[in-house]
């Protein structure tokens, strides 16, 4: 996989970080998009909302089983948004604010500084709105996971 841009934030150590977007609200962060990639930019400035797809740079090991954040027990990792995946691939919805020229301004970022990107997707409510679902085994409200923030358990 071919990294497209370096996504930039105020977040510069893993510990206290948000744990998902919710606990990031209005933190403003950039994503720096590499210059042979400008093209692809264009009409996305037409979305209120963007997924980043980026690696999990600094996760150097994998796990099946891990203690999720927001949970005091082993869970499979694909049952979680553990960075220590088998391909530490990380996804993040973001609001989008502006495009100048390669440098996209979001809102909502709880991503690492100097994260690689991967990819860009826009949000569209027609495509991705789930009006039922079910969150499996995490039962927390939207604010408890807006107040969490990352501790060591998934650093090293």
């Amino acid at each position: 996989m071919k990294k497209i841009g370096t996504i930039h934030t105020p977040f510069t150590t893993l510990e206290d970080m948000p744990i998902q977007p919710k606990g990031a609200k209005e933190v403003i962060g950039t994503i720096e998009v590499d210059n042979e990639f400008i093209e692809g930019l264009a009409d996305l400035d037409g979305f209120s909302h963007i997924y980043l797809l980026y690696e999990f740079h600094m996760a150097k090991k994998t796990a099946l089983t891990v203690t999720p954040f927001m949970d005091t027990r082993k869970r499979g990792v694909f049952a979680t948004r553990s960075p220590l995946r088998p391909n530490h691939i990380g996804l993040s919805l973001v609001r989008l604010q502006k495009i100048e020229k390669n440098i996209i301004t979001v809102l909502d970022i709880d991503v690492l500084d100097g994260t690689p990107l991967l990819d860009l997707k826009p949000y569209i409510a027609a495509f991705d709105k789930v009006r039922e679902s079910n969150s499996g085994w995490m039962q927390a409200s939207e604010k408890d996971v807006a107040s969490k923030r990352s501790d060591r358990r998934f650093v090293g």
